[in-house]
């Protein structure tokens, strides 16, 4: 064997060697890869299968952004209504108040007789009539327990009864009253209540109406529509808001507090607790310029303009506030004017002696064309503007005189008593 034929042999062994030496190591490296690619395989399936069970993948036609949009909604409106909720600035809760103040507050039923025809004494064709109203216990004493309510609540009725916190009604009378300023006491018998109804109720504390501000808040409780005792609440709208009744006016204060039927005579009460009104008149009435209703508009008895009114009641004393022009007639109408050919207005027939209109220079015959400035178009209007002075307050009255054959004007100064 030649040298060139060993130094192939050779050769060839050290290919033969590498082969069998390099072969092993590729295979290791391919196994190592198809490892990784597996390994990586299953890691995708696995988070694939994690994110369909958690919902984080929704094949309903919507993108991963869309699904992370509507989470956030979610939250959102979650963390709204926690932020409402804890803040609680929307709410008004009045119940501590309500709570200290509903034993002084009463529901007043009233019977009264209508009648539609008379004979002599008799009374024919009539029926009995319920009416509904609210009250305030102002004070008692040994024997009575004493409520303050509107007088148009109890006027001409028959017979009375209150129902206090308790839900028990007891009988009731009329200790006094002030139809110039629309209130009433009425007042229940100790010995006719029971211990436990005596327990639940108390006296109500009075306010200042006079420390209210327009903007105020208020608190109206009262018997609305006979249903039973009810809470609504509100500002204080106006103050010294003039109101014309069926036969005064009165200086009172405007809320926009819902004032209802059977709220007459109820409380209207301060942020304290405090009485500061006796609630009275609401209007409703189209507007004559409008034909939608009026609401939001009630009106209440200052309480500090009618206090000494209500002490004098609960003694059995009357209202002496009311004042007297001292005077009788009847107003003129068509008939006697054409006839006797008088002017129109308020014919006085007659002048009480020793008042101050006798000590005027009114004299009988005189017609009074105007009182104050206001044309005198009705009896009521005397009382409408009477209904507003204090005794000792001067009034002036224009009036219309015979002299021979025609009439003529003057004014007259008269003082109040």
């Amino acid at each position: 064997m030649s040298k060139n034929e060993d130094e192939e042999k050779v050769e060839i062994k050290e290919e033969i060697k590498n082969e069998v030496i390099d072969y092993p190591n590729k295979k290791s490296k391919k196994g190592y890869v198809i490892t990784i690619f597996i390994v990586l395989f299953v890691s995708l399936i696995g988070v694939f299968i994690w994110l369909l069970c958690t919902n984080r993948i929704d094949f309903k036609n919507k993108s991963n952004k869309e699904v992370i949009e509507e989470t956030k909604k979610i939250e959102l409106k979650h963390t709204e209504a926690a932020t409402v909720k804890s803040d609680g600035v929307y709410i008004t809760d009045v119940s501590e108040v309500v709570d200290k103040v509903m034993p002084s507050i009463v529901a007043i039923t009233s019977k009264t007789v209508i009648t539609s025809g008379m004979y002599g004494p008799l009374y024919y064709g009539g029926y009995t009539a319920t009416g509904a109203g609210s009250g305030v216990i102002v004070a008692e004493d040994e024997n009575e327990i004493y409520i303050l309510t509107n007088y148009h609540v109890v006027e001409n009725s028959t017979e009375l009864s209150v129902k206090f916190i308790d839900d028990n009604s007891y009988d009731a009378k009329i200790k006094g009253t002030s139809e110039r300023k629309d209130i009433a006491i009425v007042s229940v018998l100790k010995e006719d209540i029971s211990a436990d109804t005596l327990k639940k109720i108390k006296i109500a504390t009075l306010g200042n109406s006079n420390d209210l501000k327009v903007g105020n808040g208020i608190i109206a409780i009262g018997n609305a529509l006979g249903y039973g005792q009810s809470v609504t609440t509100g500002v204080v709208s106006a103050l010294n808001r003039e109101v014309e009744t069926d036969e005064y006016i009165l200086d009172m204060i405007q809320i926009d507090a819902a004032i209802n039927g059977g709220n007459s005579g109820g409380a209207l009460i301060n942020s304290k607790g405090e009485v500061v009104g006796i609630n009275s008149v609401k209007y409703s009435q189209k507007s004559t310029s409008s034909s939608a209703s009026i609401e939001g508009m009630g009106f209440a008895i200052p309480i500090s303009d009618v206090e000494n009114i209500i002490e004098k009641l609960i003694n059995g004393e009357e209202d002496d506030s009311e004042v007297y022009l001292g005077i009788e007639g009847y107003m003129t109408n068509s008939g006697n004017m054409i006839y006797y050919r008088l002017p129109e207005g308020f014919y006085v027939a007659a002048i009480t002696d020793g008042s101050n209109a006798s000590k005027s220079e009114l004299e009988i015959g005189n017609i009074i064309t105007e009182i104050d400035g206001v044309e005198v178009t009705s009896v009521d209007t005397f009382k409408k503007v009477l209904g507003k002075k204090e005794k000792g307050d001067t009034i002036t009255l224009k009036i219309k005189y015979a002299s021979r054959n025609e009439y003529k004007e003057k004014e007259i100064k008269v003082n109040l008593e």
